[in-house]
C-alpha cells in the first residue's frame, strides 16, 4: 500500500484552481468533484441500459477491476510507473498510485449481462437495466362507444 505525503503546495495550488474555476465559470453549474483517489467519469442513459466511460490513460485493462452490486458500480485499478527509477524529470503531473470510483446509479442493472471494453485508453461499460427498470409502453386501443 502506497503512503502519501502531505505536500502543501499541492494543496494551495488545488485552492487557487478551485477558486478560479468558481469566478470563471460561475455558481450556476454544478461541478463533479473526484478525490485524490477517483477518476472523472461520464454516465449516459438509453432506456434500456447505463453506458459509463472513464479515461484511463496509460493503465493496462488486466490493472482494472470493475463491481456491481445491485445499482452500485465500483470501479478499481492502478495508475502504475514504468519508468526508470532515476528518472531526472523536469515537469511530472500525471499522478500514479491506485484508484477507485464508486457509482450509484438511479436503477438496478444486470450484471451478468454487462459488457467492458478498452479503447484507445478510453474504458466503456455497458450495464444493462433490469427488466422491471425498463421503460414499459402501453398501447391505446380505440374504444367502443358504449
Amino acid at each position: 500500500m502506497a503512503s502519501h505525503q502531505w505536500d502543501p503546495l499541492r494543496e494551495l495550488i488545488t485552492l487557487r484552481d478551485t477558486m478560479h474555476a468558481l469566478l470563471e465559470d460561475g455558481c450556476g453549474r454544478p461541478r463533479v468533484s473526484v478525490g485524490p483517489d477517483g477518476v472523472p467519469v461520464d454516465v449516459k442513459e438509453t432506456d434500456d441500459a447505463f453506458v459509463v466511460q472513464v479515461a484511463l490513460p496509460g493503465v493496462e485493462p488486466v490493472d482494472v477491476d470493475i463491481s456491481v452490486l445491485g445499482s452500485t458500480l465500483r470501479i478499481s485499478g492502478e495508475f502504475k510507473d514504468r519508468e526508470p527509477a532515476g528518472t531526472r524529470w523536469l515537469v511530472r503531473e500525471r499522478r500514479f498510485g491506485p484508484f477507485v470510483r464508486t457509482i450509484n446509479l438511479p436503477t438496478a442493472v444486470s450484471p451478468e449481462r454487462a459488457a467492458a471494453e478498452f479503447h484507445n485508453g478510453i474504458l466503456t461499460i455497458h450495464l444493462p437495466k433490469v427488466a422491471a427498470a425498463r421503460p414499459k409502453t402501453i398501447p391505446v386501443r380505440a374504444g367502443s362507444a358504449g
